[in-house]
């Protein structure tokens, strides 16, 4: 792959010396013995980030992730939400939440989950949540159906149980210029005190490379592109900037796809209005629930939400910058039918 190339290939014979004090701690022998073995670069907000399955990531994230693909075992009726970090993923949980519980929770009632919970405690991820907490293997297999999981993990490293099943992912993907913007602004919120903030153009540098969590952008977007068309009826592929466009004509296609259709009733009711405006980001960003708490005891809620808007990216580039980022994006995606 393309992020090979950025750094060191590590050999048997030439592992890296150590690891970082922080990296090494609640990490299992297994992963430490990994880690010794993987490409290695210096993270944005951890100190350093690895190369795990053509995918960057930090220690615990891979830690994580092997226990994930080891013991996760899907259920037909799963329902998975994947994407890259700060691609619109908190607003497609609360999306399909709402399309899926809706028969339990009127969209419309003044109690519902969503009013009172951020999205990412209703639909926790595999790697932060499940599978993150130090090595214990969760018990997972009583959760109310269907099961609705998040995740910023590639195609690829998904376990055979999920891409060999009949389970629904959804994959929602941005424009990579907004997604840039998005990205580096969130880390630079939540970058700890010991770590210096990324200036645009050196965070632009790194991004452009591939180099930062759960990229490259390239490998990651075209891993679900690909197996989109390849199983239309089991990965739905969704652009951040259409469902911005016409959410109520992707709601419908998403129900559809989730096998929650709406009906006629529904439709002449405003049940899908209703949908909407309970997960507008206006509406979200202005809750309790998501001004105040953390997620994982690291991230602030409210750090979820910035603008949500299509198209900011143009009030954080220079024409030096754009020319660059185009030209990745031209090389790394060009002749797959994927633009943007």
């Amino acid at each position: 792959m393309a992020a090979t190339s950025t750094t060191t290939s590590f050999t048997k014979s030439h592992p890296n010396v150590e690891l970082e004090n922080e990296e090494s701690e609640n990490l299992s022998h297994e992963c430490r013995e990994l880690l010794l073995y993987l490409p290695k670069e210096k993270g944005w907000d951890f100190p350093y980030f690895y190369l795990y399955q053509d995918i960057w990531y930090p220690p615990t994230r891979i830690q994580a992730i092997i226990s994930f693909q080891k013991h996760f075992q899907a259920k037909d009726n799963d329902i998975i939400i994947a994407s890259l970090p700060k691609s619109g993923t908190t607003w497609l949980k609360a999306l399909i939440f709402a399309i899926v519980n809706r028969n339990r929770f009127s969209p419309s009632q003044h109690n519902h989950p969503l009013l009172i919970s951020n999205a990412h405690d209703l639909v926790p991820f595999f790697e932060f949540n499940h599978y993150g907490n130090n090595q214990q293997i969760p018990d997972i297999s009583d959760l109310p159906e269907p099961r609705i999981f998040g995740t910023h993990i590639p195609f690829h490293s998904l376990p055979d149980s999920i891409t060999k099943s009949k389970c629904k992912i959804i994959y929602i993907c941005r424009n990579p210029f907004d997604h840039f913007v998005s990205f580096w602004l969130f880390i630079n919120k939540v970058i700890p005190p010991s770590l210096p903030k990324l200036s645009r153009e050196e965070a632009l540098e790194r991004y452009s490379r591939g180099a930062n969590e759960f990229g490259p952008f390239w490998t990651h977007m075209l891993s679900y592109w690909r197996e989109s068309k390849v199983m239309p009826n089991n990965v739905l592929f969704l652009k951040y900037e259409d469902l911005k466009g016409d959410i109520n004509f992707y709601l419908k296609i998403v129900a559809e796809f989730l096998g929650f259709p709406f009906n006629s009733e529904e439709e002449s009711n405003g049940v899908i209005e209703s949908i909407i405006e309970l997960c507008s980001f206006e509406k979200m960003k202005e809750l309790e629930a998501n001004k105040k708490g953390e997620f994982m005891q690291k991230y602030e809620n409210k750090n979820f939400f910035r603008k949500g808007e299509v198209g900011d990216w143009v009030n954080h580039f220079s024409p030096g910058m754009q020319e660059k980022l185009s030209k990745v994006i031209e090389d790394k995606l060009g002749g797959s039918g994927l633009s943007f």
